[in-house]
């Protein structure tokens, strides 16, 4: 099995080495990350410059690593693309949760979604991060399971996982869709100038069964997700309630 790793924090990053090392259990593994953070980016991709690839100043041990001026997804497509017959594409360990609504603009996710554009499997993989950064040794074990649980499973496509701090089980889940605000904080920088942060506060408590509620009762939630958008019962409603356009 051939294993492509990116995630949005950048080629640096602790969670990304973690995976790798994780990763490198059940297959080849070659990382393909940005070369500065890319949190929040969603899935942009880059078409008004080029992009390039180097060596990862990042020491990946036997594992090839290359860091990309670009996105999650440009280095999914770019990776892919320079190494034939990629299996799976595993995006992640992020420092910070995906859960909910925060699915819509996350590098991580854009990461997997990519891969499945491009007609691979994607799993992307979170954890909480605060003021220190997340114990990866602790996750080890639940990262390696879920794994197992979902790299060979062939009718799943698209996953998104999340690991709480100190995981005690592994909980299928599906995405909560409890309303979130957005909130802008505002603050001032060392040379008196005004700037702004963007961050979400949810508005509801998680509802049981979904990904905000097994992290917050300290399970690995586990998400199926797809691609396709559409709205099945309302379209339903829609064509018994209106007549079909004519010419």
């Amino acid at each position: 099995m051939r294993i492509l790793i990116t995630n949005d924090d950048g080629i640096y990053s602790p969670g990304i080495a973690s995976l790798a090392k994780i990763a490198a259990r059940f297959g080849e593994v070659r990382v393909v990350a940005p070369d500065v953070e890319q949190s929040s980016m969603g899935h942009a991709i880059t078409a008004s410059r080029p992009l390039f690839y180097k060596k990862s100043p990042v020491n990946f041990g036997d594992i090839d690593a290359y860091r990309v001026n670009g996105t999650p997804a440009d280095c999914v497509a770019l990776g892919s693309h320079l190494w034939a017959q990629t299996d799976v594409v595993l995006s992640g360990i992020n420092m910070g949760s995906n859960l909910g609504n925060s699915m819509w603009h996350s590098g991580t996710l854009a990461g997997a979604k990519q891969a499945v554009l491009l007609g691979m499997k994607g799993i992307a993989l979170s954890t909480p991060a605060g003021k220190t950064e997340p114990d990866f040794d602790t996750l080890e074990p639940f990262v390696e399971k879920a794994l197992a649980l979902l790299l060979d499973n062939p009718n799943l496509s698209l996953v998104n996982v999340n690991f709480p701090p100190n995981p005690v089980g592994i909980k299928w889940t599906r995405q909560s869709v409890r309303q979130y605000d957005g909130k802008i904080v505002p603050g001032t920088d060392p040379m008196g100038r005004k700037h702004y942060w963007f961050t979400v506060i949810p508005l509801e408590p998680a509802e049981e069964g979904t990904d905000r509620w097994a992290v917050e009762n300290n399970y690995v939630s586990v998400t199926p997700l797809r691609l396709d958008l559409t709205n099945e019962n309302e379209l339903m409603k829609v064509l018994q309630k209106t007549p079909a356009p004519t010419a």
